[in-house]
């Protein structure tokens, strides 16, 4: 007798019975279940993660006719000895930490601000919330408009009050940050959406034991909100740190990487190697690199949020 069969003597159902074979059914549901997300996840995430994988590790001549050759890690050492592929990740750092805090910081004061359910704030939650609703190619054309040097609306105003303001999108030092004040423009109403779902998850007794203790609203935010929110900001920093590493649409409006290299990021950089300069083991294996870091971020921000929400409980 076979160990299933034993099994199912035991449970008191006797093998082939219709209990029997309705049990088994009822065990391979989950999985018949799963069975189409778990294809479309091997087609399009496995696969893809693959076969980048494999490319990195070639080299084929464009347009030479020649057959491709294994390379192994030569693709990495040209990759990491490229000037132009160091300026784009450092460029993507002081990008990522240019967006993050600000955005963070006005996500939550945009969150606190419109908590309560008042008409005037349902008017204020929309006009925060607006810009994630204008798609970024069309907020990257409105913002070049915006940028434009001497008729631009932001040089306009400034010329009302006696400044001159610098080329915006033209000048090395400033071009980033104008990219920067885009992408704050357009993610703060998004991600307040989700500090304003955490804040209901504040233990409102909690809350007013510090108000009867005396806390300040400074000190019941330090101490008692930003702790309870911390698996928000968590959840927050890892969706924002993706988004940061995946849109390029806007650099290509704005700046095409430009003035430079100043605005080139990963993504772009990777886009150009590819589909510019033909260079598709060395794409490759920038998209490996883009990828593994933007993993070791996601998981250094959720280890380091969760052992400071577990410090403070």
């Amino acid at each position: 007798m076979s160990l299933a069969g034993a099994s199912a003597i035991i449970d008191g159902v006797q093998p082939g019975t219709a209990l029997s074979v309705r049990r088994r059914k009822l065990r391979l549901l989950p999985y018949v279940l799963l069975a189409p997300s778990l294809l479309f996840l091997a087609l399009f995430t496995y696969l893809p993660v693959l076969r980048v994988l494999v490319e990195s590790l070639w080299d084929k001549p464009h347009g030479t006719g020649a057959a491709a050759h294994f390379v192994g890690l030569g693709n990495f050492a040209k990759l990491f000895a490229d000037p132009a592929f160091r300026q784009a990740a450092l460029n993507n750092l002081v990008y990522a930490v240019g967006v993050l805090v600000p955005t963070l910081v006005l996500a939550l004061a945009f969150a606190l601000a419109v908590q309560r359910s008042t008409r005037f704030s349902s008017v204020l939650r929309t006009v925060f919330f607006f810009p994630s609703l204008v798609p970024l190619v069309a907020a990257a054309s409105l913002f070049f408009f915006i940028f434009l040097p001497g008729v631009g609306l932001l040089d306009y105003y400034l010329g009302k009050i006696g400044l001159q303001g610098p080329n915006w999108l033209g000048d090395s030092d400033i071009a980033l940050w104008s990219v920067i004040g885009l992408t704050v423009w357009k993610n703060a109403g998004y991600y307040m959406l989700f500090y304003i779902a955490g804040l209901q998850n504040v233990p409102r007794d909690t809350v007013e034991a510090a108000m009867i203790d005396g806390a300040n609203a400074w000190q019941r935010l330090r101490f008692v909100i930003l702790p309870a929110l911390a698996p928000t900001t968590a959840f927050v920093v890892v969706i924002a740190l993706i988004q940061l590493l995946t849109n390029v649409d806007h650099v290509i409006v704005l700046t095409r990487g430009g003035p430079s290299n100043a605005t080139n990021l990963l993504l772009y950089y990777i886009f150009q190697s590819a589909h510019e300069n033909f260079d598709y083991g060395r794409a490759a294996a920038a998209t490996l690199v883009s990828v593994a870091a933007l993993l070791a971020l996601s998981l250094g921000s959720l280890r380091i949020l969760e052992r400071g929400a577990g410090g403070h409980g």
